[in-house]
């Protein structure tokens, strides 16, 4: 990175190799070669999300499969992707869990706690929620949110336009309308629209706030808001497991939230989620749903007691979208690292940062952490390119970064899935201009 950060001074500075008297002075360039320099410059973008053994900064030859013009410049040989290895008790865990043929939760003898039990028990403790369900997947905790909070087939949801496909998914299987909020350069939502959405649509009872990218917006605005409107709150923390809002874990200020243990957030079991609560009714629905058929809610230790299911294992549907023992036995020793993971993550990230800032500040626009925020966590980098580049330069940066080993994702690419133009499922009704920009 430093290697790569000292050539992009030199090449902003003197982008035609000429000498100058004034190495640090950027030149004033005609159109062709300014976009020459944006197109190098922003190859610092290529060190986003890499751990330091991902690149190689000496030169490599032609039969390492590098292009020509590439021999001398730094190229990423990892995938950037690849997600850190299971920790060795998660994989013991898992070892002897399958050796035992114990892969359903329920499947535990009379007095025993299930390695999912455990783990949800775990997950609570450190988000500070005294009711936690462990399902397939976020998705499925997402869906579960508006299920057990009233939502009625048609009823209307708010929620970002700026987010992961799998969001508005979870509104349209739960049988509601998604209706988007604008999403601004922070890449949270905006406050602002979404009090204009709440006063045009009165009958609108859901506000699903999406913590993308582990970016919080102003939530104690938005739960005025939604107090002032009588519309529950719901937070979806698929990315923001570790991000503090004030003095609590992201997901206090609704009534219930979502986390993901998907392969590419802070804890990876492949697939997998977790609705945490401190309402019991939303707890017991929850597990009742996810698959605690008969007395089976007697097996689990983070949900109220057999006073509040009632009869609802006769009543409600059983959609089987539990977590199984093996998911939740590599995710346990993840959950301890967590803290000393967030702070290495922290420091590569503000490390990274300052240069690319100092290398390419004219020509991005870092999104900034919301006032309110007492702890990020930065386990991905994402910028905002200034609005001077036009389609054909953003994809010269697109194609120089797959040229060094590093394909960059566009959200407003017109095939991704963040993209809201993209989610014919659940389509917007109506312009979101802010968030297009």
């Amino acid at each position: 990175s430093l290697a790569l950060h000292k050539f992009l001074q030199q090449r902003s500075s003197n982008p035609a190799g000429r000498p100058t008297t004034k190495p640090h002075q950027r030149p004033n360039l005609d159109e062709h070669t300014q976009h020459s320099t944006m197109k190098f410059s922003l190859i610092a973008l290529s060190t986003l999300l890499l751990s330091a053994d991902a690149l190689l900064s000496n030169p490599l030859s032609q039969k390492a499969g590098v292009s020509k013009g590439l021999s001398d410049r730094t190229y990423v040989t990892r995938d950037i992707k690849t997600p850190d290895p299971v920790p060795e008790e998660g994989q013991q865990a898992a070892l002897e869990l399958m050796k035992t043929g114990r892969l359903y939760r329920y499947n535990v003898k009379p007095g025993e706690d299930s390695v999912v039990s455990l783990c949800e028990q775990e997950i609570a403790e450190y988000m500070g929620f005294d009711y936690c369900v462990a399902l397939n997947s976020c998705g499925s905790a997402l869906m579960l949110l508006l299920k057990t909070t009233g939502l009625q087939p048609g009823d209307k949801v708010l929620s970002n336009a700026f987010t992961f496909g799998a969001v508005p998914s979870a509104i349209e299987h739960a049988g509601g309308k998604a209706v988007y909020v604008e999403s601004n350069m922070d890449h949270v939502i905006s406050v602002a629209d979404l009090e204009k959405k709440l006063e045009a649509h009165p009958d609108c009872g859901h506000v699903l706030i999406s913590h993308m990218r582990g970016k919080v917006a102003d939530m104690t605005a938005i739960k005025e808001l939604c107090d002032k409107h009588d519309a529950i709150l719901l937070e979806d923390c698929a990315h923001s497991l570790g991000v503090r809002w004030g003095d609590k874990h992201t997901g206090h200020m609704g009534k219930a939230c979502a986390v993901s243990s998907q392969s590419y957030k802070m804890i990876n079991s492949g697939e997998g989620g977790f609705l945490l609560t401190n309402d019991g009714e939303i707890a017991a629905q929850t597990a009742v749903i996810a698959g605690a058929y008969e007395g089976l809610a007697g097996k689990h230790k983070m949900v109220p007691g057999p006073e509040v299911f009632g009869n609802k294992p006769t009543e409600l549907p059983n959609y089987s979208i539990r977590m199984s023992n093996l998911a939740a036995a590599v995710v346990r020793p993840q959950i301890k690292t967590l803290d000393e993971r967030i702070a290495k993550y922290n420091k590569r990230y503000n490390d990274l940062v300052e240069k690319l800032e100092a290398a390419v500040g004219d020509h991005i626009i870092m999104p900034q952490l919301t006032p309110g925020v007492t702890q990020m966590v930065h386990d991905s980098v994402q910028i905002n390119l200034k609005p001077k580049f036009t389609p054909e330069m953003i994809q010269d940066f697109l194609d120089e970064c797959i040229a060094h080993g590093l394909p960059v994702e566009l959200f407003g690419h017109k095939s991704n899935a963040r993209n809201f133009v993209n989610w014919g499922f659940a389509p917007a009704d109506e312009p979101l201009p802010e968030t297009a920009e």
